[in-house]
């Protein structure tokens, strides 16, 4: 969720592509720093910084930044290292580590590369971090936003992402959504392209300065085991495991990743052994992460089974037996065991409630574009007032959809829409109890939810004698806890052939400095 003011996977933001077709011409010959080829090209490098520069704040924006200083001068300093031996060394380069949970790093183009909070609780050593910034600045040295920026401007993807930025609440936008992806199919192959080429390069880039190239392969390693913890929380929860990357499948799977990086490690190590790396500075490692928030910050809210809190809005939420919760940067949704229905939780911009004067039928015209339909006066947590429509709406194209949703006023002067949606009308009504349910469970903070609410961080304590199965059994982890400690600690294996021989041979030694949750 917003704050209250407002397997290395690639989340392109869509405004990248706006700022960059703003300011791209026709298109022009430039060289690229990598290959040497001659492309051509939207976005020169002038363009490159320029389009960066200005998405760089929508980012920390968007996600914001960690409030830790020493934290940022360190991956900062680490990433000016790795810089500065790229092919691309002359650019101003800017590292950030965003205050997200989600197990990701991205760059744009023009230098600037973003690793979050929740990838870093998983790596294990400075060689591992630097194997990730290695791979993000291969995408901006090897010019893939920019590429990236032409070949869907080629798709004719201008015209959907307008339509998607197009949106107030972004709410049943779906015509742009769909749109946006069936341009994305089309290049999905330059993806799985640029993501080996990002891995080769950060392998390469590890070698210029001492560490290990190998490191790049416990990197895909993380992302890998990440993918098949996935899929055992599935299994134990009774759900259907995750299908690969995803069902746009635009990067390589990280297996394909494993066999393609451990040839181009290998090649880079040769045969000078380890004396001839540096230290990949595990020590150095865990005490800058050391406190680090694990999973939802306060500033974001928390969810703690199927409660939600959010200390800094005053709210809490609780969701449907067998619904599950996803925190988002912008928004929460509780979603049907199913996957059919789901509530979504926003904000409503305050720009939209002042010029409303925060009237709900005029939010719910102005901002979601509702025509006719039924209100319904209500009273969430005791004292909220909310208004609940049902009826139509009409997009910024002209197009009339269904449109479910209520409008609350939240502590604070703050106002919340709650909006439904589902795959179907026969879905939607088969979710109709649940939803009412998950909405009028919106309230004010209790004192109860606020102690629920203390957000987790890492600590860093010896591994006792009786290994993980005995630092399960303290930590607030529910979910799998000890083969999360497994994985926190790049000792993971889910029972399959071979993978328990391989996590024996990474199990931490008793006092060996460890990772937990607490």
């Amino acid at each position: 969720m917003p704050r209250s003011a407002t397997r290395i996977r690639i989340r392109w933001p869509v405004f990248l592509l706006a700022a960059a077709l703003a300011l791209a011409g026709c298109g022009t010959a430039v060289r690229n720093p990598v290959t040497g080829e001659t492309e051509r090209t939207l976005m020169d490098e002038p363009a490159e910084i320029a389009a960066g520069t200005k998405a760089h704040q929508e980012i920390l924006k968007a996600y914001g930044t960690v409030a830790d200083p020493a934290l940022q001068a360190y991956v900062n300093g680490l990433g000016q290292k790795l810089a500065a031996q790229s092919h691309r060394a002359h650019l101003k380069w800017t590292f950030t580590v965003l205050d997200s949970p989600e197990i990701n790093a991205f760059a744009l183009p023009g230098g600037f590369v973003y690793v979050t909070r929740g990838i870093m609780a998983y790596l294990d050593s400075e060689a591992d971090l630097a194997g990730v910034l290695g791979h993000e600045i291969g995408h901006v040295t090897a010019r893939h936003g920019a590429q990236r920026v032409t070949q869907q401007q080629r798709a004719g993807l201008g015209v959907a992402v307008a339509t998607v930025l197009g949106a107030v609440l972004g709410v049943g936008d779906v015509v742009g959504q769909v749109g946006q992806a069936i341009a994305a199919g089309h290049i999905a192959k330059y993806g799985r392209e640029h993501e080996l080429e990002a891995d080769r390069l950060g392998a390469e880039y590890l070698a210029r300065v001492r560490y290990n190239p190998t490191n790049m392969v416990d990197v895909i390693q993380v992302l890998k085991d990440q993918e098949r913890y996935a899929a055992e929380s599935a299994r134990a929860a009774g759900r259907a495991a995750p299908q690969g990357g995803g069902w746009l499948a635009s990067h390589p799977s990280n297996d394909q990743r494993l066999d393609a990086i451990r040839g181009s490690a290998q090649r880079l190590a040769g045969g000078g052994g380890a004396a001839a790396w540096s230290d990949d500075g595990r020590e150095r490692y865990l005490k800058a992460i050391e406190g680090l928030p694990f999973g939802d910050s306060r500033e974001q809210g928390v969810v703690r089974g199927r409660q939600f809190f959010h200390e800094p809005l005053g709210i809490a939420l609780t969701a449907p037996e067998g619904w599950r919760i996803a925190n988002d940067t912008d928004q929460l949704t509780l979603a049907s065991g199913a996957g059919d229905a789901a509530l979504v939780m926003k904000l409503v911009p305050e720009e939209l409630v002042k010029k409303t004067a925060g009237d709900h039928a005029a939010i719910l015209r102005e901002g979601l574009g509702a025509t006719a339909g039924q209100t319904e006066k209500l009273t969430l947590g005791g004292s909220l007032a909310a208004t609940h429509f049902a009826g139509q709406r009409r997009n910024a194209l002209g197009q009339v959809g269904s449109l479910f949703a209520t409008i609350v006023d939240g502590p604070a002067g703050r106002v919340f829409l709650l909006g439904w949606l589902a795959r179907d009308a026969q879905a939607l009504q088969r979710a109709r109890p649940q939803l009412r349910e998950a909405e009028l469970s919106f309230r004010p903070l209790t004192a109860a939810d606020r102690r629920a609410a203390r957000p987790w961080r890492l600590k860093l304590v010896p591994m006792p004698a009786g290994g993980f199965a005995q630092l399960a059994r303290t930590t607030p982890l529910t979910d799998l806890p000890e083969q999360q400690l497994r994985l926190l600690n790049g000792a993971y294996h889910d029972g399959g052939a071979g993978s328990a021989a391989a996590a024996t041979a990474r199990e931490p030694r008793p006092g060996q400095t460890v990772k937990i949750v607490e």
